[in-house]
């Protein structure tokens, strides 16, 4: 009799959706340092990515019982804080349209770097770039966030966001040529 492989993602899984903390923790363990990532690319502060990657992980722990244990846990969580992202992308959207203020001020950290004056130009076009990706249409965002920067092949990005391969082939290319439009105008 074989014996059975109680760390399998299968198998945590189904402790997991029994109720068992410590299972749900070695299930998402090896995928935070990922989703903080995937949503600090998305929403452009690490802080605000935490929330949201934590916000995440406590609702796939209270709707535990919709897991699959046939699946792959690293798409579900993926999409869990592609979501969440989103919902905090239109609220921010929301709130600079009235005009509120937004509490990015909180999110400035004072640079700790050993020699400013070399690091300033590349944090500076860091922050461009960030910046331009960030005004991005969501749609725009996701894809290239997934494919150019998670990794994601297109299908698997396609996967994620419910569209097809073609879809987002066309929102990545539409995605690089609006930033590279942008930062002509800079340059010009």
């Amino acid at each position: 009799m074989a014996a059975v492989d109680d760390t399998s993602d299968e198998a945590l899984i189904g402790r997991a959706i029994a109720g068992d903390k410590r299972a749900f923790t070695a299930l998402v363990e090896s995928e935070i340092a990922r989703l903080i990532a995937l949503a600090t690319r998305m929403l452009g502060s690490p802080s605000r990515a935490e929330d949201v990657v934590q916000d995440g992980l406590a609702s796939v722990w209270l709707t535990r019982h919709r897991l699959d244990p046939s699946k792959p846990i690293g798409p579900y969580l993926t999409t869990i804080v592609l979501n969440r992202c989103r919902d905090k992308l239109r609220r921010r959207k929301v709130i600079g349209f009235l005009g509120l203020p937004d509490g990015r001020e909180a999110d400035a950290v004072a640079d700790d770097a050993p020699n400013p004056e070399n690091v300033a130009g590349a944090r500076e076009q860091l922050r461009l770039v960030q910046a331009e990706i960030g005004r991005l249409p969501v749609r725009l965002q996701e894809a290239l966030v997934l494919v150019t920067v998670e990794g994601y092949s297109q299908a698997e990005a396609a996967e994620l966001l419910g569209t097809t391969e073609k879809a987002v082939e066309t929102r990545i290319y539409r995605a690089r040529n609006r930033l590279k439009e942008r930062f002509e105008k800079f340059e010009g």
